[in-house]
């Protein structure tokens, strides 16, 4: 059962891993469309994370195997996907991958949901069993970005048949896994705000709780920069002459690919920092990780210390996005009631994949056409890096001051995972 579902992982962020990082090179390279609306298709990711998990999920609880609903929404994202190469506005593209993306983005939470049950009914301890099959998920993600960039298809609409066929296959095959009966009655009533999950919203009234939430999605915009850009920041160095030959340009993926493997790495040393700093200071570190990431891209180029700048910042980036992904579902864990506990981790989630996502991608998408790329399309690379890196440290600054949180050991301990 663990190999079975180890291939759901890898699966599951393969299909997301063949175009996210790489969707800039095809958008700005071979189609030449513009930076605002790259921010606006990008901004799906956001919109389909405020509202399709929630639908899916409640369908799952209801009415249909948790299985079958995650393997058909695979198979029409994989079908809308392989849609992609056929537009030729921007514009259709942005409907299309709204489309798209409101039938994987609830794969995410399904795929979870799937797995725990397998696990439950072959009688495995899922707090032991399940985080080593997670972790093929990102490995997925790594081989996803490998193969797009040495079968050279890292600008090519192939990327998109790519991430199809597989999420077709895993759509498929998910219907040979254990059934995921629905746990509720149809006739079951629950108000809108139960139904909906909106009953966290409550936790706005604490102060505490408030502050986090917002910084959860200040945070969250942060993380949709580096997706959108990173890989479109190392590959325009191949219009710089000296650097057209360069490894680093020819294998941007890869080296892009350093930052999810680091993900791997930083996961084994969180109980550590949680133990040593606390909760709130591991937060702190997570932001100022993300100014050292934006700030040494920013100096960063494909030769001598530039490379070593550029290297550094894709390790960096497993500590900007580990430690405040899991020491905040820390912080709900310790800080709500367990009735309210399921519903504020959705929340978070909301927060940072939702409306963070929307921050990010339609506000940079806005301020770079505005500001940073010259009247010959040449872009200013140095100079978007340091102001993603000014916003990290306003961020970062602002919540040393603002958020109040006593680091207490024996509550972290306390949490049963």
């Amino acid at each position: 059962m663990k190999f079975r579902l180890i291939i759901m992982n890898f699966l599951q962020f393969f299909v997301w891993g063949a175009w996210l990082i790489t969707l800039g090179n095809y958008w700005f390279g071979t189609m030449g469309w513009g930076p605002t609306e790259f921010g606006a298709v990008f901004l799906t990711l956001g919109i389909a994370s405020l509202f399709m998990p929630t639908i899916t999920g409640i369908i799952a609880d209801r009415w249909v195997n948790a299985e079958v609903v995650y393997g058909i929404s695979h198979i029409i994202s994989g079908v809308a996907v392989a849609s992609f190469p056929f537009i030729t506005d921007a514009n259709t593209f942005f409907w299309v991958m709204l489309f798209a993306m409101s039938f994987y983005m609830p794969t995410i939470a399904l795929a979870n949901t799937v797995a725990y049950n397998a696990l439950n009914i072959a009688k495995l301890d899922v707090v032991k069993t399940f985080p080593p099959i997670r972790v093929w998920g990102t490995i997925g993600f790594i081989a996803a970005m490998w193969f797009v960039n040495l079968s050279g298809n890292k600008a090519s609409e192939n990327m998109f048949y790519i991430s199809a066929v597989a999420s077709i296959i895993l759509g498929i095959y998910s219907f040979s896994l254990p059934k995921c009966p629905s746990q509720q009655k149809a006739s079951e009533k629950s108000s809108f705000i139960e139904l909906f999950g909106l009953e966290a919203f409550k936790l706005f009234g604490n102060y505490k709780m408030a502050i986090f939430f917002i910084f959860s999605m200040l945070l969250g915009a942060s993380l949709q920069l580096t997706n959108m850009y990173g890989d479109m920041f190392l590959d325009h160095f191949k219009d710089i002459p000296g650097y057209a030959d360069s490894a680093v340009i020819k294998y941007s993926t890869i080296i892009m690919s350093i930052s999810q493997i680091s993900e791997t790495l930083f996961i084994l040393s969180i109980p550590f920092f949680l133990k040593r700093f606390g909760i709130k200071k591991v937060m702190i570190l997570s932001m100022f990780a993300w100014v050292l990431r934006f700030a040494l891209f920013g100096i960063g180029e494909p030769s001598g210390f530039g490379l070593v700048y550029i290297i550094i910042s894709m390790i960096v980036y497993g500590m900007a996005f580990d430690f405040f992904n899991i020491s905040g579902s820390l912080f709900i864990e310790t800080e709500t009631s367990s009735k309210m506990r399921g519903s504020a981790q959705g929340l978070f989630m909301m927060m940072t994949n939702g409306f963070g996502t929307m921050i990010g991608a339609l506000g940079s998408g806005i301020i770079i056409d505005k500001y940073f790329v010259d009247a010959d399309n040449t872009w200013q690379w140095s100079d978007i890096w340091f102001l993603f890196a000014i916003y990290s440290l306003v961020v970062a600054i602002l919540f040393i001051i603002l958020f109040k949180h006593k680091h207490e050991p024996d509550k972290i301990k306390e949490v049963n995972h």
